[in-house]
């Protein structure tokens, strides 16, 4: 069985979901967590982002490089609101 890691923290959970459903719709196996705990009131959440992915290690490349379009496309996004 092939090792799985932590491939990147996540920003928000807007950013979560549609990572998510780009690496299914890829056929990319994987997990999205969040570091919320409603016991600290979202304390975690502050310390080390919304979340993160876990995937097998052969799918780290192929995840980042999703993760960084939908960032890039993000900030053109933000940047071209008038």
């Amino acid at each position: 069985m092939e090792e799985v890691i932590k491939v990147a923290t996540l920003e928000n959970e807007i950013e979560a979901k549609l990572l998510a459903s780009l690496l299914k719709e890829h056929g990319i196996p994987h997990f999205v967590g969040s570091y919320r705990d409603a016991a600290y009131d979202g304390i975690f959440q502050i310390q080390k982002g919304w979340g993160f992915v876990k995937a097998p290690i052969s799918y780290k490349d192929k995840i980042l490089d999703i993760l960084f379009d939908i960032r890039k496309s993000s900030k053109t996004t933000l940047t071209n609101i008038d």
